[in-house]
This record gives structure tokens, C-alpha cells and sequence, in this order.
């Protein structure tokens, strides 16, 4: 939704109708994933894309219908046939389904507010529709806590729905599944991914061009501006020169969020340890040698971080791969990061991570 949004919203301003079209089903390696999405108005107007160029032309005349009807339609697409060379399909194999709406109809009018103050406010949030069976284009908005804004239909099926929907926002992972005769689509959500740094060291300058690469937002922090600054870091989005625990409250990691925590200086580095691990970052990780860890765990209790907190905290940090450049242990710890992000095991404790096991000299 996030990669149409702001077209969504300049169309809702000039008064135009709008159809969306959501990737719900696919078999095969296909280039859009599901919830990739696909805007378009009565104009010939066009935001996003569901395959890359495939089906975008036929895609575009089923929205026109919906748009005059307000009844959604669940699409099916598959591999072109030699044998009928004039049928609409995908190029590059499988199947696809898409689920076409209009913006207009009752269901999305009543969860279009809240959910674009999440959007706005760039917190985590799921939207799960009734992509085939009773209660077609039902919808019902999930907050990782568990709340829930709207109705599938039937009370049983909203909790049940609420219940998966909550595990998804956990890996981050927008999919379908079948509850008796209908089939239910959940699309996740999450916030922009950050990757906030805390220490501006030599290992941070490629850590930072690597992130930017993966199209992470990044932010680097340190209070000594003769580390934290722009010639060294000419890629960075935010260079912050503050005290890391005060920014880190400031910017309140969100579960898109990576902290990286590398300055090797225990006077900067647990005090943002101990901030940090009280939000839900996705991925925390600390730089330092394997033998020092039960001084490190020492220190952060007597801080007040408690044990539950401790086995979110990724120590040493990366994954091991034998690093020794900068640009190695850059590469390793950005490693474990995408490995959090798609929620593999063994990335979110520090005693069973498959980490770097070397000393790293900052």
C-alpha cells in the first residue's frame, strides 16, 4: 500500500475514482510479491504494478468495471500457451491471482481513515479481506497488539483471522490462507525499514553504503563530531551528534527498525543498549569479542535490562561468515539483519545466533 499511497491520496484530493489491485495467490517465481499493488482511476491513470508489464494492460480495463460497480473481482492468470497465442497470461510462468476493489466501496471507506493514520504515522498495521467466498471485499484492520477495526462478517472468523494476523506482523509476512468456504487475505504493513547506527567508526561508513543499497533508511549517531560527520558519511540520511540514548528515545525504534550498535564504548554503547531494548526494534546487535559477553550482560542488568530483554540482543553481532575488513564485517552484520527481517530462526537471541565469532578492531 505504502508504494502507491501518496498517488492514492493526490487522486482522493482531485475527487477521482479509484481501483486497487493487490497480488493475493501466486505459484512460481514471479517479479511482484504478494501485496505488490496496482492504482489506477477512470483517467488512464496508473501507480504501481502487479507483474512488471504482463497483465497490467487487462488489469487496468477489469479495474474500469469494478470502479462502475463497487463489486470487487478475484482475478486468475497463468503462464501464456503457445497453443492460444492471443490469451492474456504471465510471461515468466506460474499463476497469479489479483484481487481488484474500488476505494469507493463501503468496506474500504470504513477502514481508509485509520489506516492512513498508520501509514501516516508509520506504525505496523494489517488489513485482512475476504478475497473469495461469503462476504466478498469484507475487511477488517489488526494492530499488532491484537485490536481490531471492522468485521469479516461473523465474530469466529474475525478472531481467528485476528489470531493469524498477528503472527504474520511478527515475520512481517503478507500471504492468504482458507477458513471453511472462504479464503482470506492479510496484508502486512510494516513501517519503512531504518537501520539506526550507534557510533560513527570505520566499520560504519560501508556498513552505511551497503544499507542504502538494500534501501534501508539509515541514521548515525555519535556525540563526537569529529567522527560523525559528512565527509565520512556523504550517504547517510540523518547524522545525529547527541548522547545515543537521548536520539534513540527521540526516535523510538518501531518493528522496521535495526540498531546497530558499534561504537565499542561501553559508556555510549549500554546506555543505548538499555533504551533500545525497551521498544520492539526487529534487530538489535552489539559489536564486541565472545569472552567479554558475561561482563557486557553484567553491566546491562545493572542498568535495569532484564534477562527477557538480554535475548533479544544479537552478541556478538553478525553473522559469521570469517569478516575481518570493515567491509566484511559490514557485509556480515547486514546479513543477519535480512536474515531478522525475513524472520529466520536463531537471529533474535544471543545464545543461539549463528554469529561472527572473531575480534573486530574498530
Amino acid at each position: 500500500m505504502r508504494e502507491v499511497f501518496a498517488e492514492i491520496e493526490a487522486w482522493r484530493r482531485e475527487g477521482r475514482s479509484i481501483a486497487l489491485a493487490t497480488n493475493v495467490k501466486k505459484d512460481g517465481v514471479l517479479l511482484r510479491p504478494l501485496g505488490a499493488k496496482m492504482a489506477m482511476t477512470t483517467s488512464q491513470e496508473i501507480a504501481g504494478s502487479v507483474t512488471g508489464g504482463c497483465i497490467e494492460g487487462v488489469v487496468y480495463e477489469e479495474a474500469q468495471a469494478v470502479i462502475k460497480s463497487s463489486v470487487p473481482k478475484l482475478l486468475h492468470y497463468r503462464a501464456t500457451s503457445e497453443e492460444i497465442p492471443w490469451e492474456v497470461g504471465l510471461s515468466c510462468g506460474g499463476s497469479l491471482d489479483v484481487f481488484v476493489e474500488s476505494l469507493d466501496s463501503p468496506q474500504w471507506r470504513a477502514v481508509y481513515p485509520l489506516l492512513k493514520n498508520c501509514l501516516d504515522e508509520n506504525r505496523l498495521v494489517a488489513i485482512a479481506t475476504i478475497i473469495a467466498g461469503a462476504g466478498l471485499g469484507n475487511k477488517i484492520l489488526i494492530w499488532p497488539d491484537g485490536q481490531a477495526f471492522g468485521s469479516l462478517g461473523e465474530a469466529t472468523l474475525d478472531a481467528d483471522v485476528v489470531h493469524w494476523a498477528q503472527r504474520q506482523m511478527r515475520v512481517q509476512e503478507t500471504g492468504w490462507r482458507s477458513f471453511g468456504a472462504v479464503d482470506v487475505f492479510v496484508d502486512v504493513l510494516p513501517p519503512p525499514s531504518r537501520m539506526i547506527v550507534v557510533g560513527a567508526v570505520h566499520i560504519a561508513i560501508p556498513l552505511v553504503t551497503l544499507a542504502k543499497t538494500l534501501g534501508y533508511h539509515t541514521i548515525v549517531i555519535d556525540p563526537r563530531e569529529a567522527f560523525a560527520t559528512r565527509e565520512r558519511f556523504p550517504h547517510v540520511d540523518e547524522l545525529i551528534t547527541e548522547w545515543p540514548s537521548e536520539a534513540l528515545e527521540k526516535l523510538r525504534p518501531d518493528e522496521s527498525t535495526y540498531v546497530v550498535v558499534i561504537s565499542h564504548d561501553e559508556k555510549l554503547d549500554n546506555p543505548a543498549l538499555k533504551v533500545v531494548l525497551t521498544y520492539p526494534a526487529r534487530y538489535v546487535g552489539v559489536l564486541g569479542a565472545r569472552k567479554n559477553l558475561n561482563e557486557r550482560f553484567a553491566a546491562l542488568r545493572e542498568l535495569g535490562v532484564t534477562d527477557e530483554q538480554l535475548a533479544r540482543l544479537q552478541a556478538p553481532i553478525g553473522v559469521q561468515l570469517g569478516a575481518v575488513s570493515p567491509e566484511e564485517i559490514a557485509l556480515s552484520i547486514l546479513a543477519a539483519m535480512v536474515a531478522a527481517r525475513h524472520g529466520l530462526p536463531g537471529f533474535q537471541g544471543s545464545s543461539t545466533n549463528l554469529i561472527a565469532t572473531s575480534p573486530v578492531q574498530v
